[in-house]
């Protein structure tokens, strides 16, 4: 990546985590506030960055479009959808979809529950891919060969203390994972949250992406939330056919 694009990526993704002034970016590039001030201006011309009146600066609104165009180009959210707001309607419960991007796995779509206590998670965002069910999902459906690259170049971080911590955990996990169909997050992301994941075919047969129920274990316990599991296999099975798997 040249140098220009890879400061203005990383413009874009520290005004994500909030509005920060020229200073700010300047220091965290290390270059010259003019040098910043550049990009900042291609940026604005371009939408992707809007300027307030106290001169601080704010993720603008073309990237909003940019999103939904990303979106609109997954035609397995488009065929997901439906089956899986009846699913959120019919458990109560928070449904993601996932798909595999690259070398990471990012939620595409949302359906929020109706508890008072949720999950934190956004459209877009990366997961963590030695912990979370949609993951495991996806992870276990790759060819040995990219599923062991992928698993050696994670960072174990121990979120919870049921975290898998070694490749080698991990990989015997997502044996099981394959062998069964399914998988869980037992609270190793967040430790008041239960997870379960199971995959979404093509034609071919291969998966291309990963629908998970997520509760939290003050409104139902584990064991509840793999009550849930036969109505998550039933959807995902039914998004396959939509997708053209036999």
């Amino acid at each position: 990546m040249s140098g220009t694009v890879s400061r203005a990526v990383a413009l874009l993704a520290e005004l994500a985590e909030g509005e920060r002034s020229l200073d700010q970016l300047a220091g965290l590039l290390g270059v010259h506030k003019t040098t910043v001030l550049r990009l900042l201006q291609s940026l604005e011309e371009g939408r992707l960055v809007h300027r307030d009146a106290a001169h601080r600066y704010h993720l603008g609104a073309g990237l909003f479009a940019l999103a939904g165009r990303a979106l609109e180009q997954r035609p397995v959210r488009r065929i997901a959808a439906a089956r899986l707001a009846e699913l959120n309607a019919a458990t109560g419960q928070t449904v993601h979809l996932a798909a595999l991007e690259g070398d990471e796995v990012v939620y595409v779509d949302k359906y929020e529950s109706r508890q008072p206590v949720r999950m934190y998670s956004r459209i877009g965002l990366p997961v963590p891919m030695h912990c979370a069910a949609v993951a495991k999902v996806l992870l276990a459906d790759l060819p040995p060969a990219r599923r062991q690259k992928l698993v050696a170049g994670l960072d174990f971080t121990p979120f919870t203390e049921r975290t898998l911590t070694t490749p080698k955990a991990l990989l015997a996990e997502l044996a099981r994972v394959a062998e069964q169909g399914w998988a869980q997050d037992r609270a190793e992301h967040e430790p008041f949250m239960n997870c379960v994941a199971a995959p979404v075919r093509d034609a071919t047969g291969r998966v291309v992406a990963a629908a998970s129920l997520s509760v939290p274990d003050l409104v139902l316990p584990y064991e509840r939330v793999l009550e849930l599991l036969p109505q998550l296999r039933a959807a995902c099975a039914a998004i396959s056919a939509d997708c053209g798997a036999g």
